[in-house]
């Protein structure tokens, strides 16, 4: 034992036996490191101690003391099992439960279990309650207001983890209960559904929906009736809890989900989770009822004389096989392209590449990172060396000063966005630049409120506040950086007047903005697709990424880094797996004869060298007859892909469409054939959240019907173009990926079984990865970070005369992406139906009311949507979603891209409003 773990630890005795705690420790941290116990019912591991129930009595030297909130002591001497301090507590556990009814009892809570383990019996209970009431009125949060026993924790956790304060204790006396707001039905609060109040509370007073999926009875559902496949058998035992992580955004969540009889109990989070640490947000918590909606893809369908039928799976398959064989050799393996998948498995992602690039011969292959984040991957190889972000989850909590960038963090990724509302509320300086009045712009000490398209004239302003006003660290410069001078020279043009003049940001804002992450000792930056969904989002990354070098605050032990926030749940592991045109696995190019080699040597067929396709350079490839088949996996393109009529006559050009998809989207609506496939809930298997976090996937269901996992789905399309793909289980398929990919190296599923997560680079077994990147050298060819001297350039389709609006799209926090998985939950209750946000100023011009329908149109179609009128957006600004086919906002959004990746500016179109 060291000299400084002497000094950081207290040394006491607890029943006699000696026992050890950190400094600040308390005496319930000394009675569990002694192997003991004491009740509690107001304590929660993930909220300060507040010492309210008074359950955890236990006596001290100094009489009777709450264990949860009393500091252990240098030679305190703690006894748990004082028989006076045992009544006592018996005695507050009978009064607390004096007034709550019988039934209490015979729920599954803390409560209950305390009460036994004190011997309080039921005749300690009122037999009926107080009669205060139900509230059932929200899908996810019930509250029977008779069991609550005012421990506050349900608030503490809304407040100390949550950050939205949306409920608070209500009533006097023995009334006192837990309310939402204002007291009204808890469906009209504030309440996000995040679930911390449900998991937390002791009494079962707040409950969740425990329901039972149950399995599809369908014929041919029975491990024995597939056999074109080669599967595990199905059937689970009942009661199981699966640890897995969530399939909805890229923070990377882990959950428990619970399940009997192969139907879904709950899905709670895990409290050891590396990323969420026992938190949820409304969609990993409870929208997990899309698993077994009816409409769910069970079986293979097949177009036969224009119709999509039910087909078997030796059907199926030939019908594919036989399809793109012909197309292969009668155009060139070009002339098939292939859009893989951000919501499925690293394995999944890793054998569609594989699939395209040996059984089809062509680097057509890409992932839907092209139109969301394809700039961060170029924009951050360029500066600091490789694609990924640069520090950990946990450096947001040690962060003094929080640069958010071009992300509605709460709505989009909500875990991430009450982790950062939390150290703003600890101190932290919070930074929002983002047009729209987000919940954390609200929270922010500089707001700074740009139009749609100035960010890289913003981002410029502040570094030339930092250069000004000596607010970087020129021995980082010197010693790691170069393009400083360059950069210097550019600088000179953004003063902050005219940053004003292109952005709309006031002078006094920027320099706050400036001052702010200038004296920070440990600034971070997040930022999301209000950077990258930009005609310059490459240049906005690089741009934003200056700010970390000026300061230092990459690469060293004082700064939070520069992180991108994925939206979907693995973006980062899709093209970390090689899905991308220009790009084998592990960011390695295609382009290169020595890479192409190794891989060829392990997949026994040359690799193509030259690059393929862009996903929209696919689109415009189709329309010119070059491509002639798609093979369209997880993604639903007509959906989510900018210019949908484009996008659609690019399908109909083609000869042949495969979807392998869980739902009939409209995308598989229009193909020739339609493979089923799972949910995230039925794989197995990694993903890679945000900062590069590899994390396991494990099954708590099978797919339901004839439905296959996608991994042998792809196994078996390769068999059908007469491949072998090898990697008979992901396991396999990753150990593989890992032997040809330096940075994944380290990686299997069997330490990241044991160990629970790995960051890459990991490049051995025995490397414990690299949570933060760049300590001793940048990943660049020479080694250092590169300072990018960018300047502002107009967006693609600035508003004018004729279309005199901007059009953001993005999310809300309901729903996900397109809805396909959301709106078929109890999610739909809570926000049923898509609405436009506008400002009150441009409502009064247009005569439209709060829900009147207003009609939005762009150069490229219409569509009709009611009026939320709220000044979260700007005035001349508005925004939709694309979670609804009733609003498909994507007709509107415009094939203006970024120069260098081909990423869509989504959060710029020109529209023109009309009272419909």
């Amino acid at each position: 034992m060291t000299g400084e773990r002497v000094r950081a630890a207290v040394r006491l005795r607890v029943d006699g036996e000696p026992v050890e705690v950190a400094a600040g420790g308390t005496l319930l941290d000394a009675v569990r490191a002694a192997g003991g116990d004491v009740p509690t019912l107001c304590f929660d591991d993930r909220l300060a101690p507040s010492g309210a129930c008074r359950v955890c009595l236990v006596r001290t030297g100094r009489g009777v003391a709450a264990a949860c909130t009393t500091p252990a002591e240098e030679g305190a001497e703690v006894r748990t099992d004082d028989r006076d301090v045992a009544a006592m507590v018996r005695r507050v556990l009978e009064l607390m439960v004096e007034r709550i009814p019988e039934r209490a009892l015979g729920l599954p809570t803390e409560l209950a279990a305390v009460c036994a383990r004190l011997g309080v019996e039921a005749s300690a209970f009122d037999l009926a309650g107080r009669g205060l009431g139900r509230d059932d009125s929200h899908p996810y949060v019930r509250l029977d207001a008779d069991l609550c026993i005012a421990c506050g924790r349900c608030v503490r956790m809304c407040d100390e983890v949550q950050g939205t304060f949306a409920l608070t204790m209500a009533g006097r006396g023995a009334d006192t209960v837990v309310a939402a707001g204002a007291g009204g039905p808890w469906v009209e609060s504030d309440c996000v559904a995040c679930g911390g109040c449900v998991d937390s509370c002791p009494s079962g007073a707040l409950s969740g929906p425990v329901s039972v999926l149950t399995s599809y009875a369908t014929a041919g559902s029975t491990p024995a009736a597939r056999t074109s496949l080669t599967l595990p058998s199905g059937g689970r035992p009942a009661d199981l809890v699966t640890r897995t992580t969530c399939g909805y955004c890229g923070v990377g969540c882990t959950l428990d989900v619970h399940t009997r009889d192969s139907g879904i109990l709950a899905v709670t989070p895990a409290l050891d989770g590396p990323v969420n640490r026992g938190h949820a947000c409304v969609k990993g918590r409870f929208a997990y009822g899309f698993v077994r909606s009816p409409d769910r893809l069970t079986t293979p369908l097949v177009r036969r004389k224009g119709r999509l039928e039910p087909a078997g799976w030796d059907e199926a398959l030939a019908v594919v096989g036989r399809e793109l064989a012909r197309i292969r050799d009668r155009h060139g393996p070009d002339a098939i392209a292939a859009i893989s998948s951000a919501r499925s498995t690293n394995e999944e992602n890793y054998l569609l590449q594989k699939l395209m690039r040996t059984a089809i011969g062509t680097n057509n292959v890409d992932n839907c990172s092209r139109i969301c984040h394809a700039p961060s991957a170029v924009g951050l190889i360029a500066s600091f060396g490789l694609a990924g972000g640069t520090n950990p989850a946990e450096d947001l909590d040690v962060a003094d000063c929080i640069l958010v960038a071009g992300a509605n963090v709460t709505q989009a990724h909500p875990v991430i966005g009450a982790r950062i509302a939390q150290a703003a509320l600890r101190g932290a300086r919070l930074v929002v630049l983002d047009p729209r009045r987000t919940e954390l712009a609200r929270l922010a000490d500089v707001h700074l409120r740009g139009r749609p398209g100035s960010n890289v004239a913003v981002f410029n302003g502040l570094a030339r506040l930092l250069v000004d006003r000596g607010h970087v660290d020129e021995e980082f410069l010197a010693a790691r950086a170069d393009g400083l001078e360059e950069l210097r020279e550019l600088l000179a043009d953004y003063p902050p007047d005219r940053v004003a003049e292109l952005s709309g940001v006031p002078p006094d804002a920027l320099a706050a903005a400036a001052e702010a992450y200038g004296t920070a000792r440990r600034p971070a930056i997040v930022y999301g697709l209000g950077v990258t969904e930009h005609a310059h989002g490459t240049d906005g990354v690089r741009t934003l990424a200056n700010l970390a070098i000026l300061r230092g605050a990459v690469g060293t032990p004082h700064g939070g880094g520069v992180n991108p926030l994925r939206g979907q749940n693995n973006v980062q592991g899709a093209s970390d797996m090689g899905a991308l045109p220009d790009m084998l696995p592990g960011y390695q190019r295609v382009d290169d004869p020595e890479v192409r080699g190794r891989f060829a040597a392990v997949w026994g067929t040359p690799v193509p060298e030259r690059p393929g396709l862009r996903i929209p350079e696919m689109f415009d490839a189709a329309l010119a007859g070059r491509v002639r088949a798609m093979y369209v996996f997880g993604e639903d393109i007509l959906a989510t892909d900018p210019n949908s009529r484009h996008v659609r006559a690019a399908i109909d050009a083609c000869d042949f469409l495969v979807s392998q998809e869980i739902f009939l989207s409209a995308t598989a609506q229009v193909a020739d054939v339609v493979l089923p496939g799972s949910s995230f809930l039925e794989k197995d298997g990694t993903f890679v959240n945000f900062d590069r976090r590899f994390q396991r996937v494990r099954p708590a269901l099978d797919p339901p019907g004839q439905a296959y996992t996608d991994f042998d789905v792809l196994r078996a399309v390769g068999g059908a173009l007469g491949v072998d793909l090898g990697c008979p289980d992901p396991a396999a398929a990753l150990a593989e990926c890992g032997e040809l990919t330096p940075v994944f190296a380290g990686i299997s599923h069997e330490r990241l079984d044991r160990e629970g997560a790995v960051h890459w680079p990991c490049r051995a077994l025995d490397d414990p990865g690299e949570p933060r990147l760049y300590g001793t050298a940048f990943a660049t060819p020479d080694g250092r970070a590169h300072l990018a001297a960018r300047p502002w350039l107009p967006p693609g389709e600035p508003p004018d005369e004729d279309f005199p609006y901007a059009l953001i799209t993005g999310r809300r926090l309901v729903h996900y992406n397109s809805g396909t998985m959301t709106r078929r939950t109890p999610n739909l209750a809570l926000v049923p139906g898509e609405h436009l946000d506008l400002h009150p100023d441009d409502a009064r011009r247009l005569g439209v009311g709060e829900g009147d329908p207003v009609e939005v149109t762009s150069r490229r179609g219409a569509v009709t949507a009611p009026a939320r009128v709220t000044d979260e957006v700007a005035v001349g600004e508005v925004f939709l979603t694309f979670a609804f086919p009733e609003v498909p906002a994507n007709l509107l959004t415009s094939a203006e891209a970024d120069e260098v990746t081909s990423c869509p500016e989504y959060k710029l179109t020109a529209v023109r409003l009309r009272r419909a």
